[in-house]
């Protein structure tokens, strides 16, 4: 076996260049993160494949950009497993495909029970495929040859698993819908920044009043600009729970702050007096969280449509059964074929006269691709009515 090695200055990523260039057919590329380790989510490894070429292991903080490679291969189609959690770090080093093929979303429209790449491997070519560097801290320097090899095998075989796949979704006259869900995942608006992050601080529903809410805004603030700083994942620091212990202790004193055996982390003591200002911050400042966030016009979770609209519970539900027999006709997961969110937000807006039509218009609205469409819409708009009329007081109770 060929011993793997990194990519890690611009004269050998140019010669590396020259051989993806004299390579053929798709381009499979990987990146490996450090989630859990690192602040950002940038990649540390980029790994690229293309058969008549090989597999190359770049070292991408040390490389930096990769606008070069994306014109190099601007035209050919790039292969990814579950693209949308690497399109975002790869764009931020100049990667942008222009053409997609998501071997992981390929395999939920096909229907397979199991979609990590793993799995995918195995049941397209009967290779296993170990995964036990997936959670590994990626900026590691130097990487260790056990590392470099799985991460190689993570693109070296997925140009055949492609291949495989698209003679599949040939067979189940797919390939229209595999083609719109990867333009769709190509495109992707980011999620926008949450207007009050520091409330999915793990735990934080079981505190109690503005204040300690306030003391736990200040905590997380003061943790989250430490960790940007030092580039160390939050809960490295200074886990959820600490944090939430310290926010319900309330402790008085810089003191009392240290002696809170809940207070942990490897930061929860040589940062102490970083620790201790928030606390005071929370403890003193005029500007109070909302007891909640504002959800505007935001649609109610369905389990209390029952109690404050009927007519949309009953038409939920109707609308679910259907929508459910259109996937299991399909074999793919409901979600794949309509997202959850949409058939809430028509369901809950639903137009006065159910059609095809006016579906098809708040399904678009939301972001449903035309197969999405064109496959739901109109059970929908029968649902719809059907559960209007089952519903509907008879003559009798009328009168």
């Amino acid at each position: 076996m060929t011993e793997r090695h990194v990519i890690d200055t611009r004269t050998e990523y140019s010669r590396s260049l020259d051989a993806i260039a004299a390579g053929t057919g798709p381009v499979a590329i990987d990146t490996e993160r450090a989630s859990g380790y690192r602040y950002s989510q940038k990649a540390y490894l980029i790994q690229v494949f293309r058969r008549d070429a090989g597999v190359f292991l770049f070292d991408a903080p040390q490389l930096g950009r990769f606008d070069d490679l994306n014109t190099l291969l601007h035209s050919e189609e790039w292969v990814l497993h579950a693209a949308s959690q690497d399109l975002p770090c790869l764009r931020d080093v100049g990667i942008l495909p222009q053409r997609l093929f998501d071997t992981e979303l390929a395999a939920r429209l096909l229907g397979m029970p199991r979609v990590g790449l793993g799995a995918v491997v195995e049941e397209t070519l009967g290779v296993h495929l170990a995964k036990e560097h997936s959670a590994a801290d990626w900026s590691t320097r130097p990487l260790p040859a056990s590392w470099l090899e799985y991460a190689a095998l993570d693109v070296e075989l997925l140009v055949d698993v492609r291949d495989d796949l698209e003679q599949r979704l040939v067979e189940q006259r797919k390939t229209r819908i595999a083609r719109e869900e990867f333009e769709a995942e190509l495109h992707a608006e980011p999620t926008p920044p949450r207007s009050d992050p520091w409330r999915k601080l793990s735990g934080i529903h079981s505190v109690r009043g503005l204040r300690p809410l306030a003391v736990a805004r200040e905590l997380w603030l003061a943790r989250d600009e430490y960790a940007r700083e030092t580039d160390v994942a939050p809960g490295r620091l200074v886990p959820d729970r600490s944090l939430v212990a310290v926010v319900k202790a309330l402790p008085k004193s810089k003191e009392a702050l240290a002696g809170l055996k809940e207070f942990t982390g490897r930061a929860s003591r040589t940062e102490l007096d970083r620790w201790w200002a928030a606390v005071e911050r929370g403890l003193t400042t005029d500007n109070m969280p909302e007891p909640r966030v504002s959800k505007g016009d935001h649609i109610p979770p369905p389990r209390a449509w029952a109690d404050k609209d009927p007519e949309a519970d009953a038409r939920l539900k109707q609308a679910k059964l259907v929508v459910a027999r259109i996937a299991e006709a399909l074999d793919m997961p409901v979600e794949n074929l309509l997202k959850p969110a949409y058939l809430r937000k028509v369901a809950w807006n639903a137009p006065d006269a159910p059609s095809r039509e006016s579906v098809a218009h708040v399904l678009a609205e939301c972001g449903a691709r035309p197969w999405q469409i064109e496959a739901t819409a109109q059970s929908i708009a029968e649902a719809f009515v059907e559960a209007a009329q089952n519903g509907a007081p008879d003559a009798e109770s009328k009168s």
